[in-house]
């Protein structure tokens, strides 16, 4: 079984060093390094779905299985996937730039397919919340680590438009989720739609067996060569979050960071709360999943508009205009539009706030260079969790103030509007700086 890196990936430059050749730019990708992308993208997809599945699952829980849950406690438990997926995101990112991507990609796929199986069979809401903090931690790791490994293995020119396609991932999971669940839930109940999961044990993680590479012999070579070039020079060798902490990333860094809570607690306060939201409006299970379907088929649609405009003028202005239209969306919703421009601002919500969370990690995986991207993609990605943590409580704390639906889509709203006043910051950054890497490249 061969896991040695493809030419393509093995081809990067490293920092002080001149940067990509013309032949690396045009490069054409290899069949392996397509089949390991297409690999992380079905783990992605996956991330996607356990996103949506709570909230299809969360009215079922709350009247069904007399565990006794209020609005409150559901959205306590509805942030326990995202407490784990955060320390997930900070440390995974750190053990793939150690010990390799394959190796944490596999471990993170494994430990989520198996806790989310678990849930289906959890006696009360708290083991659930357990189980589902363990399965958090698994999906948080997944996501860093497999947008370093494909930042590895495509050609420097379309670097940024495979990791904005990659997350296409997220909502293609979370409309699976709604499908499904309009099919399952009233025919097998709730546990049913935790049970999926198992297909990511026995068919996505045997096909990262044999087709995912592991890049940590040329990841210790690429740090090999900047330590060796920055004793030379005198200067103390970067490694790990110090190094993301000080000069010249720390500005960064934090922007980056913030932006992602920003966007995050958006983009998950909607795919937690949207379809027990819009059942407190006044529609049914069925339809109300269909507007979750419509935000996530939104946020499809936007992985790939995004990917072209990324490519076009840059991650992050097209990001500061996809968090923008997100916000604008939200406030129109709370304006009782009829329901055909109900479904369009939804469609409009999907496609900024997940389109802004690719756009971001675009960005990231462009600025740092290679043997600190899979630490800043779990720095950003990790704090950034804060906002999912935050956002499903937010909402049930809203709900249960007595504040109603609409308080819930201008929270998502506001988060969406200071997410782009941040990617602003970001830009302006960037620009009064030279870059310090040959990563930043369409930054």
């Amino acid at each position: 079984m061969n896991h040695t890196l493809p030419a393509a990936a093995t081809q990067r430059s490293t920092p002080g060093a001149p940067g990509p050749s013309s032949a690396d730019r045009q490069a054409r990708f290899p069949k392996a390094s397509v089949l390991a992308v297409l690999v992380c993208w079905l783990l992605v997809v996956f991330d996607g779905y356990d996103l949506i599945v709570y909230g299809t699952v969360q009215s079922s829980l709350i009247s069904e299985t007399g565990w006794g849950l209020t609005k409150a406690t559901a959205g306590t438990i509805g942030s326990m996937a995202f407490l784990g997926m955060m320390i997930g995101a900070i440390f995974a990112g750190r053990m793939a730039d150690s010990w390799g991507r394959r190796r944490t990609i596999l471990g993170c796929a494994v430990v989520f397919s198996v806790f989310t199986v678990f849930c289906a069979f959890a006696p009360n809401a708290a083991i659930f919340g357990v189980l589902r903090l363990l399965a958090g931690i698994g999906l948080g790791g997944l996501v860093p680590s497999a947008n370093a490994l494909v930042a590895e293995l495509v050609p420097t020119k379309w670097r940024s438009t495979i990791a904005t396609l990659m997350m296409s991932g997220v909502p293609i999971g979370g409309s699976i989720a709604a499908l499904v669940g309009i099919q399952l839930i009233p025919a097998f109940g709730w546990q049913s739609m935790f049970l999926v999961a198992v297909l990511a044990l026995v068919i996505v993680v045997p096909l990262g067996l044999k087709f995912l590479p592991e890049t940590l012999g040329s990841e210790q070579d690429t740090r090999n060569v900047k330590v060796a070039a920055d004793t030379k020079a005198g200067t103390k060798p970067g490694a790990g979050f110090s190094s993301l902490l000080r000069a010249p990333y720390l500005g960064i860094s934090m922007l980056f960071a913030v932006a992602t809570i920003a966007t995050l607690f958006a983009w998950y306060g909607l795919g937690t709360w949207l379809p027990n939201l819009m059942q407190l409006a006044g529609y049914n299970l069925g339809s109300a999943l269909t507007f979750a379907l419509a935000l996530n088929l939104g946020a499809v649609a936007g992985s790939v508009i995004t990917a072209w405009a990324g490519t076009r003028f840059g991650p992050v202005p097209t990001a500061i205009a996809a968090a923008a239209v997100a916000a604008g969306a939200l406030v129109v919703l709370v304006t009782g539009p009829p329901v055909t421009v109900v479904y369009l601002m939804l469609v409009l919500a999907g496609v900024g706030t997940h389109g802004t969370q690719c756009l971001i990690i675009a960005a990231v995986a462009n600025h740092y260079p290679a043997h600190l991207r899979g630490t800043a993609l779990g720095w950003a990605l990790g704090t950034g969790r804060i906002g999912a943590v935050a956002a499903p409580q937010a909402g049930g704390l809203l709900l249960a103030a007595g504040l109603g639906v609409n308080s819930n889509f201008l929270a998502f709203a506001g988060a969406a509007a200071i997410a782009a006043v941040l990617l602003t910051a970001v830009g302006l950054h960037l620009k009064s700086k030279n870059p310090t890497t040959t990563g930043a490249s369409n930054v």
